[in-house]
C-alpha cells in the first residue's frame, strides 16, 4: 500500500507547488507601453514607480519598444495578453494599423493611450498632450524665431503616429498666410543614426532657416548636427521634450525653444486611472475620452529652473 500513497503524496506536492508560486504572483499586472527606447519615457517610469509605491498590490512595468513599428507593439501586446495583463497603457506608432490588434486588448485588459492615441480603436481614455495645442506653441516659437519669414524643414520618426501628425498639423495651423516656409518632413523610423544623417544631409543642401525636432530624440540629433556644422546661431532650431542636450542648446541659446510635455504625468496617470477603471470607477473619464495634460514652453528665461526640476524629478 505505500506505493499509492507516496504517488498520491508526490501528486498532492506537485499541485501544491504550483498554486504557492502562482498565489505569490497573483497581483494583477500593468504595463506602459512605449513608442520608442528615448530619455523621455524614463521620465514616464518615474511616474510608473511612484504610482507602483502607492498600489503594491498590482505589479507595474514599462516595456520598451525597441524597433518603431505597429508588428513590434503587436508582438510586445500579444506577450502581454498571453501573461494576463489587467491593463495595458500604449503609445500607439501606427494606429491606423493596430486597430484589431488593440481592439483584442480591450476586450480582455483595461486599454488606454499615452503620449499617441488611437481613437478609432476600443481604448477607454487618452492620456496625454492636446498635440495639436502643442504644435500652436511650436509655430509661435518659429515665428518668434523668424521675424521676416524664411524656410523650414522638419524631423520627425515617423508620419504614422497621431501625435506627429497633430503636431505638424498645428504648426501649419500657426503659420498659415506668414513668410514662412515649410519645406519638408524627413521621417527616420526612430532610428537615431538616421535621425543625424537627415538633418546632416539637410545644412548640406543649405537653403534653411530653421530645423524643428517633433520627437524627444530628434531636437538633441539637430543640435548636435548644427554645432558640428559650425552653423550655431544662424540656424534656428525649435524642438520638442526636455531631453538634457535639448535643455543645454536652450540654456547655450542654440535652440529658441522646445515646448515640454508631462510624461511623468503620463505614466502615473495610466497607472493609477487603470486601477480606478479595472475596480468599476468611470468617474475619471471624461466626455470626449480625453485627459489632456498641459504642455509649457521652455526658453532662455526658464531653463535653469526647468532642468533643477527635471534633476530632482530624475533623483534616485
Amino acid at each position: 500500500m505505500k506505493q499509492p500513497v507516496l504517488t498520491a503524496f508526490a501528486g498532492f506536492l506537485a499541485v501544491v507547488l504550483s498554486v504557492v508560486p502562482a498565489l505569490a504572483q497573483g497581483k494583477k499586472e500593468l504595463a506602459l507601453v512605449t513608442n520608442a527606447a528615448a530619455d523621455f519615457w524614463t521620465i514616464a517610469k518615474r511616474g510608473v514607480e511612484k504610482a507602483q509605491s502607492e498600489h503594491p498590490d498590482y505589479n507595474m512595468q514599462v516595456v520598451i519598444t525597441g524597433q518603431a513599428t505597429a508588428a513590434e507593439q503587436r508582438r510586445e501586446l500579444d506577450d502581454l495578453l498571453a501573461r494576463g495583463v489587467a491593463g495595458v497603457s500604449i503609445s500607439a506608432i501606427d494606429p491606423k494599423n493596430s486597430t484589431e490588434e488593440f481592439n483584442k486588448v480591450a476586450a480582455k485588459a483595461a486599454l488606454f493611450t499615452t503620449d499617441s492615441d488611437a481613437p478609432q480603436s476600443n481604448r477607454v481614455v487618452y492620456i496625454g498632450t492636446d498635440n495639436v495645442a502643442a504644435g500652436r506653441q511650436a509655430g509661435e516659437q518659429i515665428k518668434k524665431a523668424l521675424p521676416s519669414g524664411g524656410k523650414v524643414m522638419m524631423f520627425v520618426g515617423t508620419m504614422d503616429a497621431d501625435n506627429a501628425r497633430e503636431r505638424v498639423q498645428g504648426i501649419k495651423d500657426v503659420l498659415a498666410g506668414s513668410n514662412i516656409q515649410i519645406v519638408d518632413i524627413r521621417t527616420d523610423g526612430v532610428d537615431f543614426a538616421k535621425a543625424k544623417s537627415n538633418v546632416q544631409d539637410a545644412l548640406a543642401k543649405g537653403g534653411l532657416d530653421c530645423l524643428v525636432g517633433l520627437y524627444s530624440y530628434n531636437t538633441p540629433q539637430i543640435y548636435s548636427a548644427v554645432k558640428e556644422a559650425g552653423k550655431a546661431g544662424k540656424i534656428k532650431i525649435v524642438g520638442f521634450d526636455e531631453d538634457p542636450q535639448t535643455l543645454r542648446g536652450v540654456a547655450d541659446g542654440t535652440v529658441q525653444a522646445t515646448i515640454v510635455q508631462q510624461p511623468y504625468q503620463f505614466g502615473y496617470q495610466s497607472m493609477v486611472d487603470m486601477i480606478k477603471y479595472i475596480h468599476g470607477d468611470r468617474s475619471f473619464i471624461p466626455p470626449n475620452k480625453l485627459i489632456i495634460i498641459p504642455t509649457r514652453v521652455i526658453e532662455k528665461s526658464n531653463v535653469a529652473a526647468f532642468q533643477g526640476f527635471m534633476k530632482q524629478l530624475l533623483k534616485k
